[in-house]
């Protein structure tokens, strides 16, 4: 076969393997369609409506890929290891540094050394780069080992006056021709990013100037003839136009939740206000989504300064809430939050006007580079990993008439866009906020952010109606396990339906309290304080409803109840069908109801995503960190760790490629005994180098026979002598613990989308002075689907259901696999996919349901 057709089939199986976070299954023998298509236009609702776009790091996209694998011949195999011989990539991180910078760093060296490239090193940024000597260093395998959970950037970030004048880059063009590299990937923010494309746009003139020098030979300029350039956004602000999420963003979050949790305890002991100034000095997304997760009284971001009459109005909210029984007062500021004059808003002037206009016990924590600092999250670890897969298919893709790149977060997709587009339109959000064009920037800044604002807004209303006159009842309930993010989802259902002017019911104990009457209205205070606490507040059981349909209906009928929202996983959705089956019986039943997707095991058939899986996933990769540490002292050490999901693979899969896990067991993808020894062996290989320790994981139904006891004994035998073996069982502290930043803002968003719907359902079922809701339509899953909150009928999604092991039956993310295995250093055959395209800033704008 000819080496062009290895390298076009070769990209073909890699590419398909890079699609961001989370991607559903397409079965085997469906037409494919290419990853890298343009998003759909947005879907035409309303405001509240619209929140049909998650944004943060809830965007995740239905994106079809092939299930069926495609073996490689011998000879196409040695094709793909050999492909970037030849070839050299440089990477380097500059500007400020961003969590998760390291995952890509390590992706971009081992993805780079898999397909046969040279792999440099430049440390300290552009500095290194101008310097040239030791700051440029070829890697190795083993050097980017134990990177995934440090902070920061392990190679080193400055700021480089010298690369801004010619004479600088020049320098830095001399060093890069010396070594032969020709292919560079930048990981920063904007300027870092502009400086990279100015360099590109000058490379043959450079070359020229050199070789006049002669300082390069004429054979160096004919080898060096191009530059290619890939950029990757690190920033903690989100601040970069074209991309969902920059690297850095969710574990900044992270960082902040961290902080608030721990000062809203001390705050209710002694009755304070707190102001909180967060980073984002042109775009306030940290401050709007840390509010939207602590339920903050009042955020302050630069993209919608306040009404001049700001001041009353904030201090008339504090003191309404205070009167409404609430011991404390969170406001968070954005360090670039500014009035409609453009006159800074600083949280010492926030302090101030609230001691001398309400005397209240304020104080100020101004959170500063703390929010740069710590483990990255796991979110960003993939992020990062996913986008350093696809900065090296990229680069070597890269031809002359490539513009420069920069790899971007399109729902769950990697998408390449023209650098400098983005950049310009980056530049524009700045340009509306001088020029005091305010709806202009929260435009630019996208859907998804004005979502949030909007969501913000309406659950820190400190007035709900006072009418008399309810609209409607709706019961909120939890069913199945606990997980963290439920009671947010309760609170932003319970909040949303007062606003509607309906009476909302909070159900204890799922379907068995339903059954049996346990049922108590809620007010606004009665969630307070809910979004930051784990478990699940109401009670939760797995009992389904069809053994109790007497008394439902009956507690149906007694409590008027209209309409109910059940939050909760795989019983959740089991039990939603059995109500819709029930009401062939009982018309008491014929009530509209949604279900929430709530598990850890995020196993619920109609949503690539559940409440509680991010928390759960995070939980693991701290353990396992820790557990590595330990490892790292004593050597030659293998971990066996067992995680919970049933049937479902998902946790094992995502904790494996965020925590660098050598091998991840899951019931999706069968395995052998010969598998189980080609990793033993694969072990073996790996304490010869200088990592001498292995982190294998277990989903816990992943075989009924090899069992985490089983595997254990397995490595402990065939590693005798060469490692030793540990195992530990994670049980239960998965579905424990405070929820994420993106748990508590999806599951706010999720119990927004689902009220919303709720009252506009219940209207559309009266009939002859009674609610009667029977069509399939009635009964339905809010699941994440492209990129999008979507309303499908439980009735619709049993045939997408697997009841003897509770999963889906296509599941999105097992094309995941392959990235895990290759970042592990296997030798793995890979399977087909689409060629990625670039796509355009401004063509992506003007559908834009995402960003």
């Amino acid at each position: 076969m000819h080496k062009e057709e290895f390298r076009l089939k070769f990209f073909m199986c890699v590419i398909q393997s890079r699609q961001l976070v989370r991607t559903p299954q397409r079965t085997a023998g469906e037409a494919s369609t290419s990853s890298m298509l343009l998003p759909k236009p947005p879907r035409k609702t309303d405001d509240l409506k619209s929140l049909d776009t998650i944004g943060d790091p809830d965007i995740m996209a239905d994106i079809p890929i092939i299930k069926t694998e495609w073996i490689m011949t011998h000879e196409e195999h040695h094709a793909a290891k050999t492909l970037g011989i030849g070839k050299a990539i440089a990477v380097l991180t500059s500007g400020g540094d961003a969590q998760g910078m390291n995952a890509a760093v390590r992706a971009v060296v081992r993805v780079g050394i898999f397909t046969g490239a040279r792999v440099f090193f430049v440390h300290e940024g552009y500095q290194g780069l101008v310097d040239g000597g030791d700051h440029i260093r070829e890697a190795t395998w083993e050097s980017v080992s134990m990177m995934l959970q440090l902070g920061g950037t392990v190679i080193g970030s400055a700021r480089c006056k010298d690369f801004r004048d010619r004479e600088g880059r020049l320098r830095a063009a001399y060093n890069l021709v010396k070594r032969g590299i020709t292919n560079l990937c930048v990981i920063g923010g904007d300027g870092s990013l502009t400086g990279a494309d100015t360099f590109r746009s000058e490379w043959s003139d450079l070359l020229s100037d050199l070789q006049k020098a002669g300082k390069i030979t004429a054979e160096e300029v004919t080898k060096s003839s191009y530059l290619n350039i890939v950029g990757l956004v690190g920033s903690i602000d989100n601040d970069f136009c074209g991309t969902d999420m920059t690297i850095g963003t969710d574990s900044a979050l992270h960082r902040i939740i961290e902080i608030v949790d721990a000062i809203t305890t001390t705050a209710q002991s002694h009755q304070r206000t707190f102001v909180l100034e967060v980073m984002g000095r042109h775009c306030g997304y940290l401050a709007l989504v840390t509010s939207l997760s602590c339920g903050a009284d009042w955020v302050f971001i630069p993209e919608c300064p306040p009404d001049d009459d700001w001041e009353e109005h904030l201090c008339r909210r504090l003191s309404e809430t205070r009167i409404r029984g609430s011991r404390l007062n969170i406001i968070i500021v954005a360090e670039g939050a500014i009035d409609k004059n453009g006159k800074p808003i600083t949280s010492e002037d926030i302090k101030n006007l609230v001691v001398k206009r309400l005397g209240y016990d304020t104080r100020v924590t101004v959170l500063g580079h703390v929010q740069r600092g710590g483990t990255p999250s796991a979110f960003d670890r993939i992020l990062g990993s996913r986008m350093g897969v696809e900065a090296v298919m990229a680069l070597l893709e890269g031809t002359p008439d490539t513009p420069a790149c920069v790899v971007s977060l399109s729902g769950n997709q990697a998408v390449r866009l023209p650098l400098m587009e983005c950049v310009q339109v980056t530049k524009d959000v700045t340009k509306a906020m001088e020029e005091k064009k305010f709806d202009e920037a929260m435009k630019l800044r996208g859907r998804s952010f004005m979502n949030n604002w909007e969501v913000y807004k309406l659950l820190a209303h400190v007035r709900p109606p006072v009418s008399k006159t309810v609209s409607h009842t709706v019961a909120v309930m939890n069913v199945g396990a606990p997980a963290a993010g439920m009671n947010a989802a309760v609170r932003s259902t319970v909040r949303i339906g007062l606003i509607q002017g309906n009476r909302v019911l909070v159900v204890h104990d799922g379907f068995e309290g339903l059954a049996k009457g346990q049922i108590e209205e809620a007010g606004w205070s009665y969630v307070g304080g809910w979004t930051g606490q784990g478990g699940s507040k109401l009670g939760t059981k797995r009992t389904l409803p069809k053994k109790s349909f007497d008394q439902i209906s009956a507690n149906i009928t007694k409590f008027n109840i209209q309409g109910l929202i059940i939050i909760g996983g795989f019983e959740a959705y089991t039990g939603g069908l059995e109500l819709m089956e029930g009401r062939k019986q009982f018309d008491e039943l014929c009530i509209p109801f949604v279900v929430i997707p709530a598990t850890v095991s995020n196993n619920v058939p109609g949503s690539d995503f559940s409440i509680g899986a991010d928390t759960a996933l995070n939980t693991i990769c701290t353990t396992c960190d820790r557990i590595k540490q330990s490892a790292a002292g004593t050597k030659r050490r293998v971990f066996i760790i067992e995680t919970m999901g049933g049937y479902c693979g998902y946790l094992a899969t995502m904790a494996g490629l965020a925590a660098g896990a050598d091998a991840a067991y899951i019931f999706e993808e069968p395995f052998t005994i010969r598998d189980l020894q080609a990793n033993v062996e694969h072990l073996v290989q790996k304490m010869k180098t200088t990592v001498k320790r292995g982190l294998v994981l277990r989903n816990e139904k992943c075989n009924e026979n090899y069992t985490t006891d089983f595997i254990f004994n397995l490595y402990s035998e065939e590693g005798k002598g060469i490692f030793d073996s540990r195992k530990n069982v994670l049980g239960h502290m998965q579905q424990g613990g405070s929820p994420t930043p993106f748990d508590r803002n999806f599951a706010t968003k999720m119990g927004a989308k689902a009220m919303n719907w709720m009252s506009g359902k219940i209207k559309e079922s009266y009939r002859n002075g009674r609610i009667f809701a029977n069509s399939p339509d009635s009964g339905c899953v809010l699941g994440m689907r492209k990129r999008a909150l979507v309303f499908q009928p439980v009735t619709e999604l049993k045939d997408q259901t697997d009841f003897e092991h509770r999963i889906p039956k296509e599941q999105w993310w097992l094309k995941l696999r392959p990235i895990l295995k290759i970042l592990a250093k296997y030798e793995i055959d890979l399977d087909t996919s689409e060629h990625a395209h670039l796509e355009h800033i401004t063509r992506k704008r003007s559908g834009d349901a995402a960003v």
